[in-house]
């Protein structure tokens, strides 16, 4: 099976998934970023605007 193939089912899987059992990841992600400050995000912030 090809990578593109594998991609496709997994992101059809995860469609799947998210229709069932609605998850709200990126809000998530940014409370976790707001709360935490994790170091690799500063890190990627300053890569962004230097």
């Amino acid at each position: 099976m090809s990578t593109k193939t594998q991609i496709l089912i997994y992101i059809i899987f995860l469609a799947i998934f998210d229709t069932v059992i609605p998850i709200p990841i990126t809000a998530f992600v940014l409370i976790y970023v707001l709360y935490q400050k994790p170091q690799w995000f500063i890190d990627w912030v300053k890569d962004i605007y230097e």
